[in-house]
């Protein structure tokens, strides 16, 4: 295998751990409650 093609399938990796990362943070459960709860308390709010 040459240099090229080794740092091809190591970067195609490395991408795909990246986007993995993203997705289990974006979809973790603790953070949905965390970007929802600002709006759930203004609506909750009397003025």
């Amino acid at each position: 295998m040459t240099f090229s093609a080794l740092a091809y399938v190591v970067f195609t990796i490395l991408l795909a751990l990246v986007m993995l990362g993203i997705i289990v943070y974006y979809y973790n459960p603790a953070k949905k409650q965390q970007v929802e709860k600002p709006k759930h308390t203004m609506l909750e709010e009397d003025e």
